[in-house]
């Protein structure tokens, strides 16, 4: 009998309203976790730093065995260190890029639009972020460790 689960495949779904991610195999739930949205509100402008809505694929995953915590500058890992930061909106331990599949999000990748880690993980929960999906980065690393690129990822008012 041939393995069924490799054609059926994970899939993720972002409620912006309650701040949360889950991810599926097939119609079965694997886990949740917390996340955190734009600060600036749902939408798919260039340079409005706002969140996209609709339909996705994972185009990349960037971070592979990464230490937890570590930074990415334009999708680079650098040795500045997570105590070191005083900045915001950090990208760390692992990259997930995506790319829109609808019309009105198809400018998400050139936008940058990740799900990252954050070196603001108390802030999870809250729509903070300058656009990108944020979580805790324990629960980006699990996820990351789950999904392959072209996934698809919904992300829901």
């Amino acid at each position: 009998m041939e393995d069924q689960s490799a054609e059926i495949g994970y899939s993720v779904v972002i409620d912006c309203t309650l701040q949360l991610l889950r991810l599926f195999e097939g119609s079965d739930f694997v886990f949740e976790a917390p996340i955190s949205t734009s600060r600036f509100g749902l939408g798919f402008e260039p340079g409005s730093f706002k969140t996209p809505t609709g339909r996705f694929r994972i185009h990349q995953k960037i971070g592979d065995d990464a230490p937890i915590g570590t930074v990415f500058r334009s999708r680079v890992p650098v040795t500045e260190s997570l105590d070191s930061l005083s900045e915001t909106d950090v990208v760390t331990s692992r990259i997930l890029w995506l790319d829109g599949v609808d019309a009105e999000n198809a400018n998400t990748k050139e936008r940058y639009i990740y799900i990252h880690g954050t070196n603001e993980e108390h802030l999870i929960g809250r729509p903070v972020s300058h656009g990108c999906i944020r979580m805790r980065n324990n629960d980006v690393i699990r996820l990351y460790e789950l999904v392959d690129v072209d996934t698809s990822v919904d992300i829901r008012a």
